[in-house]
């Protein structure tokens, strides 16, 4: 291999790994996010449900139900005991903070790899969280299907980081025991 194509080659591993962290990262922003306006949006999911003017989930089903029960379980909570919603916040920061330590990925991916395993880790336990938890919390099971998605979906992009980084980090272990 000529050292144009190796370091086209090598510019083309950073730009994919750099694309698949900006996604994930991207990914983890927005679920931190959108926790802050909990009520706020489940207000608009029930209105995009077509039961925004039910006042409870009594005679529903399914689905419509879940999110009316959810939304009234916020809505007697906030006016009750508001700082509960403090939780959340907490939660939103977390994926926030949490979305930071990829920045490093993007920075140097091959000094930074250890951010891939904790996040596919972190990926993995989502599972076993969801399906524990859940069923203790009381959550419907298809929602915790929905929880666990989150940790599949979030597992690709860092897998195929993590074996792009890893195309990226043998021609860089050879560059330097050559030195």
């Amino acid at each position: 291999m000529t050292p144009q194509n190796h370091t086209s080659n090598i510019v083309k591993l950073q730009r994919n790994i750099r694309l698949l962290m900006i996604l994930f990262i991207t990914g983890l922003a927005l679920s931190g996010i959108t926790a802050f306006p909990l009520l706020r949006e489940l207000n608009l999911l029930c209105s995009l449900l077509g039961v925004g003017d039910a006042q409870s989930s009594a005679g529903h089903s399914g689905l419509a139900w879940w999110i009316l029960s959810v939304r009234e379980g916020l809505t007697v909570t906030y006016a009750n005991y508001p700082f509960i919603a403090y939780g959340t916040d907490w939660l939103a920061f977390g994926h926030l903070i949490i979305a930071i330590f990829f920045i490093g990925q993007l920075i140097d991916p091959v000094r930074n790899i250890w951010v891939i395993y904790v996040g596919l880790i972190a990926c993995v336990a989502v599972i076993p969280l969801a399906l524990i938890c859940g069923p203790i919390r009381e959550i419907p099971f298809y929602w915790r299907l929905i929880d666990c998605s989150f940790g599949i979906i979030g597992f690709a992009p860092l897998w195929l980081s993590l074996k792009l980084t890893r195309k990226l980090e043998s021609p860089t272990k050879a560059t330097l025991q050559m030195r």
